[in-house]
């Protein structure tokens, strides 16, 4: 129905005044709150990251090995957790401190999947698997392409 307005019948709000309500109701983010937790949080994954490497260490691995090894390791933590309904609820508390690892990347493929399950294996998660993490990968490889060209110009 062309020209019906969406805004209830007993409403009667300009969009400025909409626009003022919005702005005094939506809470302000608490910029040094966020980055305290997103610090604690991100560093507490680096902090098991260089535990694992080292048990792998100890174990008798060298250390790129250990280090290949530890990031498998937490891909895989970051994807259980997503399956499991916890790494959002850390995302939630940590912002950006959960998505900057490795496990946040484990996480931006997992929940896609997830999400689109019920659509099947071939039109819900084929399809959907990449939506967040394909863009990082696409610009991610073009970025090292690029800098690899530059490289090897160079030096």
């Amino acid at each position: 129905m062309p020209g019906k307005s969406l805004r209830p019948p007993n409403l009667n709000i300009t969009p400025e005044e909409y626009q003022n309500l919005t702005t005094k109701m939506t809470p302000k983010p608490n910029a040094l709150l966020n980055s305290v937790r997103a610090f604690v949080v991100g560093g507490l994954i680096c902090v098991i990251g260089q535990f694992i490497i080292n048990l792998l260490n100890m174990a008798g691995l060298e250390r790129t090995d250990a280090s290949t090894a530890t990031t498998g390791i937490l891909i895989l933590l970051g994807a259980l957790l997503t399956g499991l309904g916890i790494y959002d609820e850390i995302g939630k508390f940590a912002g950006a401190g959960s998505i900057i690892p490795v496990t946040g990347f484990a996480n931006s493929i997992v929940a896609p999947a997830l999400e689109f399950k019920r659509e099947g294996y071939v039109l819900g998660v084929g399809a959907r698997l990449f939506t967040i993490a394909g863009p990082v990968l696409v610009y991610g490889i073009a970025t090292s392409i690029i800098i690899g060209i530059i490289y090897y110009f160079l030096l």
